[in-house]
């Protein structure tokens, strides 16, 4: 990631380094803090780096930002701060609760996953993909949960994460990162962004980020609102190629590519 945001935006690698206090992408595997922004930089850097063109756009997670900044309803500058800020709070909620953890459960049918969370100490995070699904949550709960989820069949496998992103143990994250998002200007966006928060054109970007924080990301429904709004062709401007095989999961007869692949070619 870092090569790629020094040979096509050296300047946007000063900058997060400065917000940061050091090179984030040094520290990726140390927590949110400096994996967000690292995130962050290398998608700017791969949109600039292929230059698609795009009549809608959607972001998983902290991609919301990205998709934001993409869309020209945030200021790049603005963007990085809010991302610098939030990874920031996220890290620090997640060693503040202590006890908090991420599982992943994999197969089954249509909610059997989700039907595993026991609100409020473990609820459903991710609603990735037909058969993906993570739970967030207290962490000795979880391991509870992910026997049960064996004993039905399924695959759980407890993530490497800090604390437990998308669940009532970020309210503190939440409430801080309010107050950042409410001096934070915000415009029309110049084609429509679509929130998984709501899995729908973004109606209020501060409330929705907010709520990002402690909400499930419904990356499944907003690609089918994608699809059923019409769009058949789906380019992944971040590292890795996570989200296109979750299009691959979740959609039949579309097109979803990285931007490495893409090579370059405007859509």
């Amino acid at each position: 990631m870092r090569d790629a945001v020094a040979a096509l935006r050296p300047d946007l690698l000063e900058r997060v380094s400065e917000l940061v206090g050091e090179d984030p992408f040094a520290r990726v595997d140390d927590g949110t803090q400096f994996a967000q922004p690292a995130i962050f930089c290398a998608s700017l850097a791969g949109l600039e780096a292929a230059g698609v063109e795009f009549d809608a756009v959607a972001g998983h997670s902290l991609g919301e930002l990205t998709a934001l900044v993409a869309a020209g309803a945030l200021e790049e500058e603005d963007g990085l701060a809010l991302v610098v800020e939030r990874g920031r709070l996220m890290q620090r909620a997640g060693r503040m609760s202590g006890t908090g953890g991420m599982l992943a459960v994999l197969g089954g049918a249509d909610g059997e996953a989700a039907g595993l969370a026991r609100a409020p100490e473990v609820v459903v995070a991710n609603d990735n993909a037909p058969g993906q699904v993570v739970l967030s949550g207290d962490a000795r709960v979880l391991e509870e949960v992910a026997a049960q989820a064996r004993e039905q069949g399924l695959r759980a496998m407890a993530l490497g994460v800090a604390g437990a992103f998308h669940s009532p143990f970020m309210q503190p994250a939440a409430d801080a990162f309010a107050d950042a998002v409410a001096v934070t200007a915000f415009r029309a966006p110049r084609c429509p962004v679509y929130s998984c928060v709501t899995a729908a054109p973004l109606d209020d970007p501060r409330r929705r980020l907010v709520q990002g924080l402690t909400a499930p990301v419904r990356w499944r429904e907003t690609l089918l609102a994608l699809h059923a709004a019409g769009f058949d062709r789906y380019v992944e401007s971040g590292p890795g190629k996570v989200l296109t095989r979750l299009v691959g999961r979740t959609l039949d007869g579309v097109e979803a590519v990285t931007v490495d692949a893409l090579g370059g070619a405007r859509v």
